[in-house]
């Protein structure tokens, strides 16, 4: 867009004499009366300024020439290097697809290095923030924190805060919100002002307001499912279980992660308790998805069904609605049944203080398993393609025959080193 916008509107018509230029669509003729309209496509952009702790622009400047990837002019005895072209020469900066300036902000009384950050996979926002760290300390200044202009995607917070605890050679695999809190404050992204991640994450931004089970607090959950409505049912309480068990093995992970003496293994718990916090989201999504499945099938079966057309709609819904909900239970086996292997890990080489904690953990995944198993049969059974109903129940039962030895192993090994 920057090489469309060179020139300015005035700069157009000369462009479009050039065959390189020729519109996808319509005449390469320049009209003055009637403007011009360019469509561009770009990866996000992130607008990221970085505090410090001086009033001066020109050592803010600095700071800047030294991360941007355009660099500086180079400079001998006061006048600029040119190249064989008549060009000034430009020694790089440090920092690919980033665009930075110095300037002071009244309202705050003190400089900042403003960036725009065009590719954050090729620099990513902590990055960014860490060079700036070490450029403003090499010149005699402090970073003090930072802020954020606009909304910024989730990942780039996320990868931030796992960052910022590698660095502390802590376990990572902790929550979402927990990984928010730790990149805010180890950028400083509320030294300014409050941060509010709902309101500067845009996967937050945009999240639906349609009430999710898992939005519920505990009480409200258990209220839920003891009312007289068929959903939540079974499948979605075996997700939770599952979430639950897989929850209880990241716990293990985690304080075995920073366990005193055990400093050369934080990496290995690390990486378990990443696991264990994938598999807990995706069980989590499984509780909601659960209950969706149900009610498409009511939705199915509140099709009318008055011509042999619309009788014939409603039997294909029902019967796609009815995979799904056997598809599900059967996802919530496979995705439960994973976290087993971290749970006999945490039994084996865990925090042995925790060790009543991974079995737990193993006969909540257990339970899961099973329950899901059940949901798996009876949706099943509605199938009227007995050859895709009978393999799903079949894979089902080999996997419950599997978790049920792994449990089996685990809870063997918990008890031997309960005395």
């Amino acid at each position: 867009m920057a090489t469309v916008r060179s020139g300015e509107y005035e700069g157009l018509s000369n462009k479009l004499k050039d065959a390189a230029w020729k519109p996808d669509y319509g005449t390469a003729t320049f009209n003055s009366k009637s403007g011009a309209t360019v469509i561009g496509a770009r990866d996000f952009l992130v607008a990221y300024n970085v505090n410090l702790n001086t009033t001066s622009v020109r050592r803010a400047n600095s700071v800047a020439f030294d991360l941007r990837e355009n660099g500086r002019v180079i400079e001998e005895n006061g006048k600029k290097v040119l190249d064989e072209h008549g060009e000034p020469k430009r020694q790089p900066g440090l920092l690919k697809s980033v665009k930075a300036i110095g300037w002071y902000i009244k309202e705050y009384g003190i400089a900042q290095i403003s960036m725009n950050l065009t590719n954050i996979n090729d620099t990513p926002l902590h990055i960014a923030f860490d060079t700036a760290v070490e450029r403003a300390h090499v010149r005699g200044m402090r970073v003090t924190g930072s802020e954020l202009v606009g909304l910024v995607p989730l990942n780039c917070l996320l990868e931030a805060g796992k960052y910022f605890l590698q660095k502390q050679k802590r376990s990572v695999g902790v929550d979402e919100a927990e990984l928010i809190k730790i990149a805010v404050k180890s950028m400083g992204l509320d030294e300014l002002a409050p941060f509010d991640a709902t309101k500067k994450v845009i996967e937050y931004v945009l999240k639906s307001d349609t009430p999710k089970l898992i939005d519920m607090n505990l009480t409200a959950f258990a209220n839920e499912t003891a009312s007289e409505s068929p959903a939540p049912g079974g499948g979605s309480i075996a997700a939770y279980m599952g979430a639950l068990g897989a929850s209880l093995a990241t716990m293990v992970a985690n304080l075995s992660s920073h366990k005193k003496g055990w400093d050369d293994q934080w990496d290995i718990f690390s990486d378990w308790a990443v696991k264990g916090q994938q598999i807990k989201d995706e069980l989590l999504k499984l509780v909601d998805e659960d209950t969706n499945a149900f009610n498409k099938i009511m939705d199915a079966f509140g099709l009318a069904k008055n011509t042999d057309e619309e009788k014939g709609i409603r039997s294909q819904a029902i019967q796609d609605a009815t995979l799904y909900a056997t598809q599900i239970p059967f996802k919530t086996m496979q995705v439960a049944a994973s976290a087993m292997s971290i749970c006999k890990a945490m039994a084996e080489t865990g925090n042995p203080n925790s060790v009543s904690d991974a079995g737990v953990g193993a006969l909540c995944i257990r339970s899961a398993v099973y329950g899901a198993y059940l949901n798996v049969k009876i949706n099943a059974s509605g199938l009227k393609d007995k050859t895709a109903a009978q393999n799903y129940i079949d894979a089902a039962s080999k996997l419950l025959q599997d978790t049920n030895a792994e449990e089996t192993q685990v809870m063997s090994i918990v008890e031997s080193k309960i005395v």
